[in-house]
């Protein structure tokens, strides 16, 4: 019977909903004592600190624990109590509720009424943005954002700056939610252009490198959700992005490069940028979606660039599942079947357009051939260019004939084509040993070590004012050595004294 009860969660060790609020409460309180910390100390690791907690309040974030949380932060009569208030829609008689739940607390702080930080405003703020945005409320979420950005931008405080990022983010995210939606040229996306480029202004000249770090992706997701792949590109070619931005925004910016490369034809740099892309990528899993998104469109790009993606990469836990349509277009490219190819586009359609590589897929109709061109040189060192026709599925002699002499001169295979008698000699390979391309290659790999050991020791952290403490100590030992030599010459002590059990040489 015991055993048989074991396991079994009685009605009395469920924690009650009350308890859950006031933990939640509790939680979110002390997250203010961490950005007090940060004004104080001046130093955004706290700030940072209370911005990951968000991700496990957020399933426990409702009207009334953001409620409790402003009625216990607040003054009855402040006026951003009021705004916040007003932002999550609660009725009177459940406001009036929680007032009567903490009416003790309420009442021992009318005794030492202090304002809270603007850092805590903003913070609170973002909860509301994150509430919002899990409760689909887009509009309301949308014009409550905008309010925030335009106060977060008017304040000018350091402190505030990986606050502010935070709130840019959930601004554009949205925007992103509203009717008509991208890529339609009417989306409420293409109005925040403005002000995120005066964000992105204002950033630059207050050196506030978080939010230039957050608005220049946010700009490049504007403009790629839109088609607008000009505007991005010269966005890119007018910013810098900032060196000391946080991992993951570095990671987003060079997805959104990679994109903007594939898209212009550019396959090397896109595949670099993409590469580095997802070696950034956080492992947790909650970054899972970016982490498949960068090497869905990574695929993409090798195949457009001639190379089949290492098998290994379909096979990975996080990635087997989201990758099946690519594994299948692979296959197919490898072997270079073209009506195999075809049939996989057309099934796996609303896939790729819902991840967007779409178009760049229906480029790789002329990889598939050259692909079975290659195949076949590989397999016949003489073919007729009727029997390559058949092969690969093309609609002439003369169009096969055309498709192998691009294929020569692009360099995809070595061979030669006899015209008068209609078919095509492969050469003799040669040792592949014996060319520059396995020290190329070797190149390359060692070229990514030192620039990932170059970037893990741009991002170490060392405490701050340490420079201080270190000027301080050095001031002292100065003034130690002043008494030292004043009483030597009042002949208090003589030098052999003061040396101690130092044998000078």
């Amino acid at each position: 019977m015991a055993e048989s009860m074991e396991g079994v969660v009685t009605e009395g060790d469920q924690p009650k909903p009350e308890n859950v609020e006031q933990k939640t409460v509790a939680d979110i309180r002390a997250n203010f004592a961490l950005l007090e910390r940060a004004v104080t100390q001046f130093d955004t690791r706290f700030t940072l600190r209370a911005l990951r907690s968000i991700s496990s309040l957020r399933k426990k974030l409702d009207e009334r624990v953001l409620c409790s949380v402003i009625v216990l932060t607040y003054s009855p009569s402040n006026a951003t109590a009021r705004v916040l208030i007003e932002a999550i829609n609660m009725d009177g008689e459940a406001i009036q509720a929680v007032v009567s739940q903490y009416k003790d607390e309420i009442m021992q702080q009318k005794g030492s009424p202090k304002e809270p930080l603007p850092e805590v405003d903003v913070y609170i703020a973002i909860l509301i943005q994150v509430y919002l945005y899990d409760q689909k409320e887009f509009e309301e979420g949308a014009e409550f954002s905008t309010q925030l950005v335009d106060k977060v931008r008017e304040l000018n405080r350091r402190t505030l700056d990986s606050l502010a990022a935070k709130a840019y983010f959930y601004f554009s995210l949205f925007h992103e939610e509203l009717d008509p939606k991208p890529p339609s040229k009417q989306s409420p996306l293409v109005s925040i252009r403005g002000r995120l480029l005066a964000a992105l202004r204002s950033a630059v000249l207050r050196k506030d490198q978080e939010t230039q770090a957050s608005v220049t992706t946010l700009l490049l997701r504007n403009y790629l959700a839109t088609a607008d792949i000009t505007q991005a590109d010269l966005l890119v070619a007018q910013t810098q992005f900032p060196a000391t931005a946080p991992n993951n925004q570095v990671a987003r910016y060079l997805y959104y490069l990679g994109r903007i490369r594939a898209i212009q034809l550019s396959y090397t740099e896109a595949h670099e940028h993409l590469t580095s892309a997802t070696r950034k990528s956080p492992t947790t899993t909650v970054a899972t979606g970016f982490y498949q998104a960068a090497t869905k469109l990574l695929i993409v790009v090798e195949l457009l660039m001639g190379d089949i993606p290492d098998r290994a990469t379909f096979s990975q836990p996080r990635l087997e599942r989201a990758l099946e349509p690519y594994f299948r277009l692979v296959q197919a490219v490898r072997v270079g079947d073209l009506q195999g190819f075809l049939k996989i586009v057309q099934t796996f359609a609303s896939t790729f357009h819902r991840d967007g590589t779409y178009t760049l897929i229906l480029r790789l109709r002329q990889n598939v051939i050259k692909t079975g061109i290659r195949m076949l040189s590989l397999s016949y060192s003489r073919i007729s260019l009727r029997d390559i026709c058949i092969r690969l599925g093309l609609e002439s002699e003369e169009s096969a004939e055309y498709i192998v002499a691009k294929a020569i001169r692009d360099g995809v295979i070595e061979a030669s084509i006899d015209h008068e008698k209609g078919f095509m000699q492969t050469k003799q390979a040669g040792d592949i040993y014996a060319t520059r391309e396995p020290g190329e290659v070797f190149h390359e790999r060692i070229r990514a070590c030192l620039a990932l050991h170059d970037e893990c020791v741009k991002a170490m952290r060392y405490p701050m004012n340490q420079h201080r403490l270190e000027l301080k100590n050095a001031q002292e030992a100065r003034d130690r050595e002043r008494e030292l030599a004043k009483e030597i010459q009042e002949g208090d002590i003589d030098e052999d004294d003061a040396a101690g059990d130092f044998d000078g040489l």
